[in-house]
């Protein structure tokens, strides 16, 4: 089910817009995103940077000798919060007198800039001319006076177009359709869409599928061989990576109503787990808290990975497909109270070696930061009255 908006009206924001069997172009696997390559042009090094650089010969450049982890870009004397670009999992490249600032470096890296879409854009600010670059410890590690290949355009989305399959149009959506050959600026804007996506069971209830969306222009429509009076309506895409096509698989699990037993999950890799609790919490129930002082048995078996251990205890405490968080501010949010559980409660944690084997400390590239360890989730635990009993 899609539900949302069409043009710039009145309507409301999430008025329901069509029920489709299914959406092509919705889920597709994606190569892993390239390394991106950057120059810090007339760079003053300090602290990190500094001693990266003088401690290493030019050969070790550009290999895993030369990482230097996270940097921040901001602006002198500027907070945090008023603007600032991550680079993550940088590596240092090169190094070279500057050609425009004498006295200077140019420092060539490679990484990642942080996004929370591979399709961002990253805007320059216009009052900057000078750019002081910060370590994850906040700790200054140079300065320079520009900076390449960090800003760049809204990118375009890897997926051009999906198409709603089996589709029966709601009025808005109909309304857009009549316009749909349209091209005055006018049309053009009845035709933008916005709509956030929601499974449907078996038994017709609904849940939101999380961080799943059609945004873009609705382009065309014709009749669907899925059903007499449905309709394949095709949707121009903005800019919005796709989902996993591991979802559609997860999302079965729920579709007669709860998954059936614990670890269903298990056999996932990292992203396919951490969608899993993303459908966990799309499918929440309400209901009560257990008591406080309730004892919760955790099955630690395949918590090799952070995500596994947010799966597991969100089975822990609300059973199987149960939600407990998804990230560290969700599982703080949930350690609160009202998502199953209260403090102070007790946790069994059994099988707990196999978390201490493998979340340790690190650089964690799929998170692009430091790496959760098994300590620091104790310590998170404890820190909300929760008794961790460890087996």
């Amino acid at each position: 089910m899609l539900s949302g908006s069409i043009g710039f009206d009145d309507s409301s924001d999430d008025a329901p817009l069509a029920l489709c069997a299914d959406i092509e172009g919705l889920f597709a696997d994606l190569p892993p995103r390239p390394r991106e390559r950057f120059t810090l042009v007339g760079c003053t090094p300090a602290g990190a940077l500094a001693h990266l650089l003088d401690r290493l010969p030019a050969e070790a450049l550009g290999t895993d000798r030369a990482w230097l982890g996270n940097i921040s870009l901001t602006a002198p004397g500027a907070p945090p919060y008023r603007w600032g670009e991550d680079l993550c999992d940088v590596v240092v490249h090169a190094r070279r007198p500057s050609t425009t600032m004498p006295g200077t470096v140019d420092v060539d890296l490679a990484g990642f800039v942080w996004l929370m879409d591979r399709t961002d854009a990253v805007v320059r600010p216009g009052d900057v001319d000078e750019f002081v670059l910060l370590g994850e410890d906040g700790v200054a590690c140079g300065t320079c006076g520009d900076v390449t290949g960090v800003f760049r355009e809204q990118a375009t989305t890897p997926v051009l177009q999906v198409k709603l399959l089996g589709c029966r149009p709601e009025p808005a959506l109909l309304a857009a359709l009549e316009v749909s050959g349209q091209s005055s600026k006018a049309n053009l804007r009845r035709r933008l869409i916005s709509g956030e996506i929601h499974a449907v069971a078996d038994d017709g209830s609904t849940a939101q599928l999380i961080g799943a969306a059609v945004s873009g222009t609705v382009n065309a429509a014709g009749p669907s061989r899925l059903g007499e009076g449905l309709l394949d309506v095709t949707v121009d895409l903005g800019t919005r990576e796709p989902l996993p096509t591991g979802i559609p698989e997860i999302l079965e699990h729920w579709r007669t109503g709860r998954p059936s037993r614990r670890n269903l999950w298990a056999g996932y890799d990292r992203e396919l787990r951490h969608q899993w609790a993303g459908v966990a919490l799309g499918h929440r129930l309400s209901a009560p808290d257990g008591q406080p002082g309730t004892t919760y048995d955790l099955d630690g078996r395949f918590v090799t990975d952070v995500e596994g251990f947010y799966c597991a205890i969100g089975e822990a405490i609300n059973g199987p497909g149960g939600y407990f968080g998804w990230n560290l501010d969700a599982l703080e949010d949930c350690l609160r109270g009202k998502f199953g559980a209260r403090p102070p409660f007790h946790l069994a944690w059994h099988d707990s070696a196999v978390a201490r084997d493998h979340l340790v400390a690190g650089y964690d590239r799929r998170r692009l930061g430091p790496a959760i360890t098994f300590e620091y989730l104790l310590d998170m635990l404890r820190e909300h009255r929760i008794e961790v009993d460890l087996r």
